[in-house]
Order: structure tokens, then C-alpha cells, then sequence
């Protein structure tokens, strides 16, 4: 089952693509090219330890081998890329400007995990209203330096840029918007940060990359980790006493590398009925690739979907063990529905936060602000991806069992 791209979106591909240039013909001969861009863009020069150029050239060889890409897929794999490297080379810079931020430290971070559609944005959202927190803010996690004053965002330049590119987002498909919402002032997963290192599954997610995602899942993490966490550094050097609050579902994977990097860490997992979480998901993926790619095989998507994130949730079965339990602590899907602030106090009291009345008094704000619904519903079915109820129940059986999960029946709840 081919999903396609819509046609208000081709049509506005077509018009892009004359202001933006033309793409290469071959990606892996622009590898400099790119580089160039990116220097003349932040006027920088600076990329700092040249290992990841390895995942660079990788990426690309998959995007000419193995990609089907449209000309407005081409187009976003420019952009994305020299966005990257240009925040590289601005991450560079500000530690040759500061270079006291290095030393600063990051302490008992809070991790978000869990599947995707398991409550982990509103509990992202949630958490990023206490004043004692700090969050990775999406303009941020682009365009990275040390925070400005909030009354200076607007004005901004990376702010503005940011803005203009969820609108564009949303614009050429307004249904994301109701599957997973952005703002340019509000929290971000870390996958910007990672993607520095070339090292990260949001380019196999946009794109049919199946050779850079064998010679990723290979990689020693540790390195990328370093660099996440000396980005943090940089961001938060005003405000270095606030904790931060991160959300990444890919974290699972290589937990034993944040660990190392983060031995104080404190993870909250999610989880919920995969059978209520698998298809959205899959919904999402098949939206990114769908603006790359054009035409999207669903029922291939829904079989990788499954596989990967099956998978994913035993490796954090099995990475837990290894670790100290008091570092974590399970909240399930119907807590977070239930009562998110009771639910986040719990947890506050499970690693000795205090949770203060400014902070429960702004997160019910957030709530009664933010109802269920409002940016839209998200429609999709099982059966658009070749999936049924029990075969993801047969798949995530060790899932469902280690964490005593409960399957979900009657109308679907989100949050």
C-alpha cells in the first residue's frame, strides 16, 4: 500500500525548488560542498574532531544507492544537512568563546523514555513549566548557544528562522500538527544534538536509508553522548543551577552510554497498550516520508515500526538490569491521563524533588490551556499498515508482561 504525497505539497515542491537551487546530481560528490555551504552561511570555520564525517559520507552514499528521493526531498536533504553542520560549527565556536562552560556540571537530569504516543510530550510540556527545570527548546536544539533572556527570543534570528520552519511544516501538512506538535519556544527531543555526530534515527526515519542504518546501530554512542552533553553545557550556562528535563525514546538504545555520560541521571519511562501506539506511530513516519519521499510503502513501514520499537523496548529490559532501579521509575498511561501533576508529584518524591505550588499551579495552567483535541484529531487504522492486534500483542509480548502493561480497549485516549 502506497501512501502518496498530496498534491498541494508537490505543487508547493515544484515552486520551492526554483528559489532554492537545484540539488546535486550525486550527493556523496557534494560531501564538500556541504561543508562549504555551512561555513559561508555562519561566516565559521571550525568543525571541531572530523569523526563525523564518517556517518556524513555513509548517510549520503544512502541517499543516492538506496533513497527515492522527489526533487523537494533532495531539496530538505540540503537543508537539513547544511543545518546541522551549521550548528556545528556555531556549537564550536562557543566553546572557543567560552570555554568555561565546559566545566561546568550537568546534575541528576531527568530522562524522558517510552514508546512514542505514550505521554511523553505533555510530560515533556508539564515538566518544562516547574521554574526549578530547563528544556531543550526546539529554536535551541537548531540553532544551538548559551539562552538568551525570554524577552529577547522574538527577535532573534534563529528564533524567527525556527518559526518559519514549523509554519512551512505544518503548512505542507497540516495533519502533523495534531500527530505531534512543535513550537519554536517549547521543549524538543535531543535528536537535533545527535544528529552533530551524523549518528541518530531521525535521517532512517525521513528516508528509505537502510545501509546507514546498519552502520549506525553499530556505533559506540559514548562519543555523541560527550558532545550532547557539552551542548547542554553550553545552552544552559545561564542558567547552569536549573535541572534538565530531556525527551528522546531513542535514549532506550543506548542507555548504558548515557549513563556513563550521565551517572546521576534520573529516567522516567512511559508506557502504554502498543497496539494503541504502534499505528499512530507509524502514521507519523509515514507523514516525514512522505514529504522526502513521495510514495510510501505503509505496510513496510508498519512491519519496520513494529520490529524496531519491539526491540527497542526489550534492549531497555535489558539495560534496566544492568543499572541501579532507583534511577527509574515506570508511569503508566493511565496515570498520566488520570492526574498528570499527582502523577509527576510521585515521581518528584520517587528521586526527592520537591515539586513547589508555583510549579503545580503552572502545570494546571498548561493543562487547562492545552485540552485534548486541540490541535486537531489524528486518523488512522491497523490496518493501513499491515498490522493487527495480535500480532503487535505477540511481538511485544515481553513488553507487555515485564512491565505489566494493560491492553487498552473501548475509544482511544492521547495526550
Amino acid at each position: 500500500m502506497k501512501t502518496r504525497l498530496p498534491i498541494r505539497i508537490y505543487n508547493t515542491a515544484q515552486r520551492m525548488l526554483g528559489a532554492l537551487g537545484r540539488a546535486p546530481a550525486r550527493f556523496l560528490d557534494s560531501e564538500q560542498s556541504f561543508l562549504d555551504a555551512a561555513c559561508e552561511v555562519t561566516g565559521l570555520s571550525d568543525f571541531g574532531d572530523a569523526t563525523f564525517r564518517d556517518g556524513l559520507r555513509v548517510l549520503l552514499h544512502a541517499y543516492d544507492a538506496e533513497a527515492s528521493l522527489t526533487p523537494f526531498g533532495r531539496s530538505m536533504v540540503l537543508q537539513q544537512i547544511t543545518g546541522v553542520l551549521s550548528a556545528r560549527l556555531t556549537v564550536e565556536a562557543g566553546w572557543k568563546t567560552d570555554p568555561a562552560v565546559l566545566d561546568t556540571k550537568i546534575e541528576r537530569p531527568i530522562f524522558i523514555l517510552g514508546l512514542p504516543r505514550t505521554g511523553t510530550t505533555a510530560m515533556h510540556f508539564l515538566l518544562g513549566q516547574d521554574p526549578a527545570n530547563q528544556v531543550l527548546e526546539f529554536w535551541l536544539a537548531a540553532a544551538p548557544g548559551p539562552r538568551p533572556p525570554r524577552d529577547r527570543w522574538e527577535v532573534d534570528p534563529r528564533f524567527k528562522g525556527a518559526v518559519k520552519a514549523l509554519k512551512m511544516m505544518y503548512w505542507l501538512d497540516p495533519d502533523l500538527r495534531a500527530i505531534h506538535l512543535m513550537t519554536a519556544d517549547g521543549p524538543e527531543e535531543c535528536r537535533h544534538l545527535l544528529m552533530q555526530s551524523f549518528t541518530d534515527d531521525t535521517f532512517d526515519s525521513n528516508a528509505t536509508v537502510p545501509s546507514y542504518t546498519e552502520w549506525f546501530r553499530k556505533q559506540d554512542m559514548r562519543p555523541a553522548y560527550a558532545r550532547h552533553r557539552d551542548i547542554l553545557k553550553l545552552i544552559g550556562s545561564p542558567t547552569p543551577e536549573r535541572r534538565w528535563v530531556l525527551k528522546y525514546p531513542a535514549h532506550i538504545r543506548s542507555l548504558d552510554r548515557v549513563l556513563e555520560i550521565y551517572p546521576d541521571a534520573c529516567f522516567v519511562q512511559t508506557h502504554r497498550d502498543p497496539g494503541r501506539v504502534l499505528p499512530s506511530l507509524c502514521s507519523l513516519v509515514t507523514g516525514w516520508r512522505s514529504l522526502y519521499e513521495g510514495g510510501v510503502d505503509a505496510h513496510e513501514v508498519g512491519s519496520q515500526q513494529l520490529e524496531m520499537w519491539a526491540s527497542l523496548m526489550e534492549t531497555a529490559i535489558e539495560k534496566r538490569r544492568a543499572a541501579n532501579p532507583d534511577q527509574f521509575y515506570d508511569l503508566h498511561f493511565r496515570d498520566v491521563v488520570g492526574d498528570p501533576v499527582a502523577a509527576i508529584g510521585r515521581m518528584y518524591e520517587h528521586f526527592g524533588f520537591e515539586l513547589s505550588d508555583t510549579a503545580r499551579r503552572q502545570m494546571t495552567d498548561w493543562i487547562t490551556q492545552n485540552p485534548q483535541g486541540k490541535h486537531g484529531s489524528h486518523r488512522y487504522t491497523p490496518e493501513q499498515f499491515g498490522l493487527t492486534d495480535d500480532v503487535m500483542a505477540d511481538r511485544f509480548s515481553t513488553y507487555l508482561d515485564h512491565f505489566q502493561v494493560e491492553r487498552e480497549t473501548g475509544p482511544e485516549s492521547a495526550v
